[in-house]
């Protein structure tokens, strides 16, 4: 396969705005977390598949914590942009922010990393394009995503480690604190 040009940050970020509406709420009147990853996927895959020039799937996310309730009625945007490339992987990065109409008020709900992965007509992996930092921000959202991946391998071999060598009796002093009954 031939290399392909590299592209920039910009030719790819991709911005969905939708309206919050009573159907995408919960009992309690706060939109669901998973109407949210499902906006949050989409705009991943419109993003990634931009810069790849092809069909995307995601393989990971990274980072879904719900910082602030989403309303009925608010607009929320997210916004997307490409923080690294491997060789046929993407991380895009995703703000969340929820804008209620009548007040002004903007908030930033979460932000979330997606691994996105290019795919051939044959579903398999394909080079993605090279990608053009032209920025301090485009440069330290890349190192920063270098930076979670090593945590993240760290943080895998870590429990890895500690699932193989867990020892239930020497380590039932730490339910003692818990809300938990051990029935045996």
């Amino acid at each position: 396969m031939q290399s392909q040009s590299p592209k920039t940050v910009n030719h790819s970020r991709t911005t969905i705005t939708e309206l919050m509406i009573p159907s995408y709420a919960n009992f309690g009147g706060k939109i669901h977390g998973g109407i949210l990853l499902s906006l949050m996927d989409k705009v991943a895959y419109a993003c990634a598949a931009k810069h790849a020039g092809t069909y995307c799937v995601t393989v990971s996310i990274d980072g879904v914590e719900f910082l602030q309730p989403v309303e009925v009625g608010q607009l929320v945007s997210l916004h997307a942009s490409i923080n690294h490339v491997g060789r046929t992987s993407m991380v895009i990065g995703i703000r969340v922010v929820a804008e209620n109409i009548k007040t002004g008020e903007i908030k930033h709900t979460n932000t979330s990393y997606f691994t996105m992965v290019a795919k051939d007509d044959d579903n398999k992996p394909t080079e993605v394009p090279p990608l053009v930092l032209e920025s301090d921000d485009d440069i330290r959202r890349f190192l920063e995503a270098i930076k979670r991946k090593e945590l993240k391998a760290n943080y895998k071999t870590e429990l890895a480690n500690e699932k193989t060598s867990m020892q239930i009796e020497e380590n039932l002093h730490l339910l003692e604190k818990e809300r938990v009954v051990v029935k045996r």
